[in-house]
């Protein structure tokens, strides 16, 4: 299976389960994967025979922008569901990332990664 990699998307958003976090919101960066058979756009230099990247790029960040969740793995899992609704995307991989969590001890990242597939 290819891949069409995502890195990077950021998007400021509301999710949290601290009252602070849902009212001043924090940037959250979202890593994409996407598994897909490519040989077909590649044979025809097609883009309709491939997942477009932009698009997918638009909805991870229309995702992060609206409603709030409590749980980044209701974020991440929100966003898989969408990727998977694209033709010819069979696996994605999502990480959110948090480095603005509200944690009182130093450090550079949180993150929730989830492998969801059509099977």
């Amino acid at each position: 299976m290819d891949r069409v990699a995502l890195r990077g998307l950021k998007a400021r958003g509301h999710h949290g389960v601290f009252p602070r976090e849902r009212e001043e919101g924090q940037t959250f960066i979202v890593d994409v994967v996407l598994g897909l058979d490519t040989r077909p756009a590649a044979a025809d230099d097609d883009l309709a025979k491939t997942v477009h990247y932009g698009i997918v790029a638009e909805e991870v960040v229309e995702i992060v922008r609206g409603e709030p969740v409590d749980l980044i793995e209701t974020l991440a899992e929100r966003i898989a569901q969408r990727c998977l609704k694209h033709d010819g995307v069979q696996e994605v991989e999502v990480v959110v990332h948090k480095p603005d969590a509200p944690i009182a001890v130093p450090f550079d990242d949180v993150t929730v990664t989830i492998t969801r597939s059509r099977v």
